[in-house]
């Protein structure tokens, strides 16, 4: 498993909007599960599900990403399961690092300074 997290400077709204652009019309096989958002007042708390299929290790991972502003910054929090191959080893041949990754390349221009 693999997990990043990066502070942005954008709403959470337009953080999950780019992040599901570029996962969904970015590749040929992520495709969007879930969206789960809550807004109260002006803080809001957004969960995206992911789904994508990885040719090199014949195995589909996921990505869950969770989004809130609940203490002022956007904290944009990911997490890639499902990419390993084997019951032991569970070598997944950089597929987890890769899904996290399109995540941050996405956002890194919007990083919080």
């Amino acid at each position: 498993m693999d997990v990043s997290e990066i502070i942005v400077s954008i709403t959470p709204k337009e953080a999950s909007e780019k992040i599901e652009e570029a996962i969904v019309n970015g590749s040929i096989s992520g495709t969007l599960i879930d969206r789960y958002h809550r807004s109260i007042g002006n803080f809001e708390f957004i969960v995206l599900v992911f789904e994508k299929y990885y040719f090199r290790s014949g195995n589909r991972g996921s990505m869950t990403i969770t989004i809130d502003n609940l203490e002022g910054a956007a904290k944009v929090h990911a997490a890639a399961s499902g990419t390993a191959q084997g019951a032991i080893f569970r070598f997944d041949w950089g597929a987890g690092n890769s899904f996290i990754n399109s995540v941050i390349d996405t956002l890194e221009p919007f990083r919080a300074k």
